[in-house]
């Protein structure tokens, strides 16, 4: 099914509702998998600009800074809802403090490893600066809920834009944002999600999201960067709903599963998928259509889904 046939018209009017995930790199320009030197007089307008082409209802972003020098001070949380058109939003902060571009993290010891902002919170220097994910609704959002997911006591030899071969990184703790959203049929649940990139620590923190949404309406959409690549997200889940006896046999009927097997990593020439849309309990009626464009920002492509919830 083509995109165009799916969706039509403003969010709430149309068929279908759009769904996208996006590791915005903090807005950070990348052509060719090489990082473009940042301009501090138009910070906003890449990610800005990023968001707005997707014409998502609902969007996870991963990776997003909050009042940081190296992406202008800006508070990007804020920029991609109004460029999105959503009216309500969250961000929660994985962690405070400061980073410069190909630095490590300065923590910031008298802030807590989570907090929540939303629409109400304020400019530059009511809050000290941070990083973290964002979830954005163009949908009415009935509750919200968040956790801080802790780091893996190890790092591993990556990939990091801008430098040659591997680099050891430390793994710093995560942070997720659930969200019950008013569909067209219906409430249901949408997670935005950044894991850990530790083999087994990354499925560890997966099924402690399960457990939390637990008790939410279905159904269940995990959008986010899983660091997770292919069918191991849904084995995960799926293995610890069947081995779960308190799930009933119409939930363990739908199972999870992908709403779109597409390579999202590199962007400029993707071959990997982290960057997953799993869902839970959707009735089997549900068509959607899926696509991951190129954009001018990030080491990752967004990817986005369209779906009639």
């Amino acid at each position: 099914m083509e995109r165009d046939q799916v969706r039509s018209g403003p969010a709430g009017s149309r068929n279908s509702v759009s769904l996208a995930t996006f590791n915005v790199l903090h807005g950070r320009q990348v052509r060719e998998g090489r990082p473009v030197p940042p301009s501090a007089a138009d910070a906003e307008r890449p990610l800005a600009e990023a968001v707005a082409s997707l014409d998502a209802d609902v969007v996870s972003l991963q990776e997003v800074d909050r009042f940081q020098e190296r992406s202008g001070l800006t508070d990007q949380a804020r920029v991609a809802a109004e460029a999105a058109r959503a009216e309500d939003w969250r961000y929660a902060s994985a962690l405070h403090g400061r980073s410069g571009l190909g630095q490590g993290w300065v923590l910031d010891p008298s802030e807590p490893g989570l907090r929540v902002y939303g629409p109400v919170d304020g400019a530059p220097g009511a809050a000290p600066p941070s990083h973290g994910i964002a979830l954005l609704s163009r949908l009415p959002v009935r509750e919200w809920r968040a956790v801080r997911l802790a780091p893996a006591p190890l790092g591993m030899p990556l990939r990091v834009v801008g430098r040659p071969g591997l680099t050891v990184v430390r793994d710093r703790p995560r942070a997720a944002l659930a969200a019950v959203l008013q569909g067209r049929r219906g409430p249901f649940t949408a997670v935005a999600l950044h894991l850990s990139f530790v083999p087994g620590w990354n499925a560890r923190q997966l099924l402690a999201l399960r457990a939390l949404i637990a008790d939410l309406p279905r159904p269940h959409l995990l959008l986010g960067d899983f660091n997770l690549i292919g069918a191991i997200p849904r084995a995960v889940l799926n293995a610890a709903e069947l081995l779960d006896p308190s799930r009933d046999r119409p939930t363990r009927r739908y199972g999870w599963r992908d709403l779109a097997s597409v390579p999202t990593y590199p962007s400029h020439r993707p071959v990997l998928q982290f960057d997953h849309l799993l869902a839970s309990g959707l009735p089997q009626d549900a068509e959607y259509a899926k696509h991951a464009p190129r954009t001018p920002i990030s080491d990752h492509r967004p990817l986005v889904v369209d779906l009639r919830v």
